[in-house]
């Protein structure tokens, strides 16, 4: 397929998805949850809540994790990778909160947290981390839009109290990233209990560290081949290994937890359930082992292979606690309409759309501003080398 070719074609499919997504749109909210969702009283939550937020938010981690490691830790050779990684995290939260428009039964009232406290909610601990962590990384993202106006001044002020604004993103993002997990706790009768767990605060966490680092190398590699931008390839090998280790550190828990909790032996149980936890756990064991081996990391094919597969697992897991765990307790097997398919792929597209407009006009890849290539001699003479170097 030509490049003429292949970009009509993703321009064609993107034009379509965003038109059928208009059309679910206006039945959503023209007729309502009813007609444009096959939700019901005994099942309340399906893939808006399960894919759009539960899954949107740990997508987006990238920007607390990134943060964390060059800004926190200090570790600013993983500087190349951040701004991407912010952009990455603010949009996925946008996304998130439009998606919350079409969940919520009346959206009008999505500002209800903000004024009208329930501090005994842990939906009113998430709206408020989501809230004021968008803020945050609306402050982080705007370093970019500032230097491509050229405005120093703002820029540099902004520069001086970042610090804490990103110390302040980590803990606003650690603290809602859990609480996703802890929305679950109140349900030890009605998730089944592959999922339901006194750990799912810490487990939710965990692999959202995870999946920032995925997402990461996931945007890395897409950058590179939609930008012709050199892949930041050893940067990439350092965070698949960091990764290989935090995959095993969340599938240790999830199988110890299991075991205490006798859990393990409801995979005797007939029904999906054994067979959606089969394919989580292989989805994300297989890149952990396949991130392990150096031939591996060698490889920026297998690379993407294994993070994709992560990716996969990870949304997997999301669904299997929103959706699948709880079908059994509810009666009624839930099938997602397709206006709310379309929603859905229509936020994930448009995702994409958003961040090659912005990676486009904005200085979104640092790595590679500001780096005037100067018109250097050849320095065919080792003397004259030598005398370059001392100034001379």
């Amino acid at each position: 397929m030509t490049n003429a070719l292949r970009t009509y074609f993703w321009r064609t499919s993107f034009a379509v998805i965003m038109l059928v997504a208009l059309y679910a749109t206006f039945v959503r909210f023209y007729y309502g949850l009813g007609a444009s969702t096959n939700l019901s009283d005994e099942f309340p939550w399906g893939i808006w809540v399960g894919f759009d937020v539960l899954c949107g938010v740990g997508l987006a981690a990238g920007g607390f994790t990134l943060a964390a490691i060059v800004h926190i830790f200090n570790l600013k050779d993983y500087k190349a990778v951040v701004r991407p990684a912010i952009l990455t995290a603010f949009l996925g939260y946008l996304l998130v909160t439009v998606a919350l428009m079409f969940d919520l039964g009346r959206p009008y009232r999505v500002w209800h947290p903000l004024i009208m406290w329930n501090p005994r909610s842990v939906m009113f601990e998430v709206g408020w981390c989501v809230t004021l962590y968008t803020s945050v990384l609306f402050l982080e993202f705007l370093p970019m839009v500032l230097e491509k106006l050229g405005l120093v001044k703002a820029h540099k002020v902004l520069k001086n109290v970042m610090l804490p604004i990103i110390i302040l993103g980590v803990i606003l993002s650690t603290l809602h990233q859990s609480s996703l997990g802890s929305v679950f706790l109140i349900l030890p009768t009605k998730l089944h209990p592959l999922w339901y767990s006194p750990l799912l605060p810490v487990l939710f966490y965990v692999s959202a560290i995870a999946t920032g680092l995925a997402m990461t190398i996931f945007e890395s590699w897409h950058s590179s081949k939609a930008f012709g931008r050199q892949l930041e390839f050893p940067l990439i090998q350092r965070l698949t290994r960091v990764l290989a280790v935090v995959i095993g550190v969340y599938l240790t828990m999830r199988f110890l937890d299991l075991y205490h909790r006798g859990a393990l032996s409801t995979l005797n149980n007939p029904g999906w359930e054994r067979w959606l936890f089969g394919l989580e756990i292989v989805l994300m064991a297989v890149p952990m082992l396949m991130f392990f081996r150096e031939r591996t990391r060698e490889n920026p094919q297998a690379i993407y292979v294994g993070t994709v597969l992560f990716l996969l697992g990870f949304v997997t897991h999301r669904l299997n606690v929103s959706v699948t765990g709880l079908e059994a307790s509810s009666g009624v097997h839930y099938v997602p309409k397709w206006t709310e398919i379309s929603v859905t792929l229509a936020m994930v597209a448009f995702g994409f759309f958003v961040f090659r407009m912005a990676a486009h006009y904005l200085p979104v890849f640092e790595a590679e501003e500001h780096k005037p290539v100067p018109d250097v001699p050849v320095l065919e003479d080792r003397a004259y080398a030598h005398s370059l170097a001392r100034g001379d």
